[in-house]
């Protein structure tokens, strides 16, 4: 019984091994075409002086992606990237804020 668990758990592996292969070859489209999504709103903003939306939706949901496959490659999850599992939904935009004023931040207490 020994034995057949180790040979599922081989052929498992075996298994996994193929789907990362398959999942390396994804990941170098997907940084090309993230390459692209970049320059494109980098081309936007300096003639436009905004970025486009779609695009900025598009490459945080392939970002996302990228990072699925790297996580499931990583043995960080099982969890196979799509078309397994469903695509990314694009996250809001960080909202920066700026920086303290040099008289907003605590002064220490002098010795």
């Amino acid at each position: 019984m020994n034995s057949s668990h180790t040979n599922a758990e081989r052929q498992s592996l075996i298994m996994r091994a193929i789907w990362m292969l398959i999942f390396f070859f994804v990941w170098q489209i997907a940084e090309v075409v993230l390459l692209v999504v970049v320059v494109a709103q980098l081309v936007m903003r300096a003639l436009n002086g905004k970025v486009n939306e779609s695009l900025r939706g598009f490459g945080d949901s392939l970002s996302q992606y990228v990072a699925q496959i790297g996580r499931f490659a990583t043995f960080n999850t099982d969890r196979k990237p799509w078309p397994m599992s469903d695509w990314p939904l694009p996250r809001p935009a960080d909202i920066e804020t700026p920086p303290p004023a040099a008289s907003d931040v605590p002064k220490e207490p002098q010795a």
